[in-house]
């Protein structure tokens, strides 16, 4: 057997490279004008089996000759074109071209001829094979079978009717069998083209998918960043407004609280736009993305804006992983924000996290707006995107978050995270 490099060898050899281009020209052809080929093919059937008929007339062979009739010009003509014409349709009707060809072959011999032409038929039964129906092929032998007889019989008296039925087997086997192997190798070619449009399509569709996924994760941090911030800021502006008015100094506090939540909320833009770039080598490194440490700065900034907030935790959160503690910390500053939006300044706030074992409990209590005082924005009926954002990131952890109004007034959430590790985590190798 060949070698890779025979293989590859062979493959590269100026005879092989020509004939590939030649049949990839041809296929091309053949695509843009596919009576050409057939047309072709019948041509060539006459030219090498009509042909040699019509400039000799004296029977062929000696022994040929002997044991056929001889046809008038007219007749051979006849039988000829009976027998190459169909040809052209070999392909649009592969089966109705055999069947026409084989009708005319079993005339020619009843009357006692013989025709270089006759291996037209041979062709038929190989484009029947390639491009006919597969249910024809059991009525194409059985007709093939009679018409070897009928030859046999014939031939009898010229050579011995095992070796005759041996030839014509052979060929009629060979026609067969080569029309089959090329529709098998089509089949096989056709069914990889198509794998590999279905796999293209499928990265198609998988980078679609990723992108998509992305652009949801951008939306998240963009609303938990600019929507938190925006909320701090704009309470700020209001409590400013109002305390110039009596007191400047506690006004220009607000201000300098604006401009440090700006600040802040401009660096946590620029981290969040730069891992959406590709970092160069020579680039500086972006700072770590917050976690449960971060959530004491967070509270304070809430606290300037207004409300009461207490903070405390049950458990080691500290050695919580850092993408967990990004999803402990988002959570809580889009609950936090939503107080702060719809409970007014003048809230009570409780955020409580509780690590037990495996699972990771993240509450945020707030009182509502007091009695009397102006009604803020009410909270939405139905899941907005501040809290689809929270129950994804809570998905990706196997939890859950529920939200709702309290019994005695004002409205809680609860996250619920699941920190086992997944069978084939690095943290839980199998």
């Amino acid at each position: 057997m060949l070698s890779s490099a025979g293989l590859d060898e062979l493959w590269s050899h100026p005879l092989v490279t020509r004939l590939s281009s030649l049949g990839r020209r041809m296929r091309r052809m053949d695509r843009t004008r596919p009576w050409a080929l057939d047309t072709s093919v019948a041509l060539g059937v006459f030219l090498a089996t009509c042909l040699p008929d019509l400039l000799h007339t004296d029977g062929g062979p000696p022994a040929l000759a002997t044991a056929f009739n001889a046809l008038p010009l007219a007749g051979m003509l006849a039988f000829q074109a009976g027998l190459v014409l169909p040809l052209l349709g070999r392909r649009r009707a592969p089966s109705l071209t055999f069947a026409l060809i084989a009708a005319v072959f079993l005339a020619q011999w009843a009357v006692g001829a013989w025709m270089r032409a006759d291996a037209a038929l041979l062709v038929a039964l190989y484009s029947l094979a390639l491009h006919g129906r597969l249910r024809h092929l059991p009525w194409a032998c059985a007709t093939m079978a009679g018409v070897l007889a009928l030859v046999v019989l014939r031939l009898s008296a010229v050579v011995s009717p095992g070796d005759a039925l041996f030839s014509l087997f052979s060929a009629v086997t060979a026609a067969l069998a080569l029309g089959l192997a090329v529709r098998i190798r089509r089949s096989q070619l056709a069914g990889l083209r198509e794998h590999a449009a279905r796999l293209e399509v499928e990265r198609d569709q998988r980078t679609k998918l990723a992108a998509a996924d992305e652009r949801a994760r951008v939306a998240r941090e963009m609303h938990d960043i600019v929507g938190h911030n925006l909320s701090v800021i704009i309470t700020l502006a209001d409590g400013g407004a109002y305390a110039s008015r009596h007191s400047p100094q506690r006004g220009s506090q607000a201000l300098e609280l604006i401009a440090e939540t700006g600040r802040q909320a401009l660096g946590e833009l620029r981290r969040m736009l730069g891992l959406l770039r590709e970092q160069a080598d020579d680039a500086p490194r972006l700072s770590p993305q917050p976690g449960v440490p971060e959530l004491d700065a967070l509270c304070t900034r809430i606290r300037t804006a207004g409300p009461e907030v207490v903070y405390r935790t049950s458990g080691e959160v500290d050695t919580l992983d850092p993408g967990i503690q990004l999803t402990v910390y988002r959570i809580a500053q889009e609950a936090l924000t939503n107080a702060l939006k719809h409970a007014g300044a003048l809230t009570h706030v409780q955020l409580a996290l509780e690590l037990s074992g495996t699972r990771l409990r993240v509450r945020v209590d707030d009182t509502g707006p007091p009695p009397g005082g102006d009604a803020p924005p009410a909270r939405p009926a139905g899941p907005g995107h501040g809290l689809a954002g929270m129950r994804e990131r809570a998905a990706l952890y196997r939890g859950t978050v529920t939200a709702g109004p309290r019994p005695g007034g004002g409205w809680t959430l609860v996250a619920d995270l699941d920190l086992t590790p997944l069978p084939d985590s690095p943290e839980n190798p199998s």
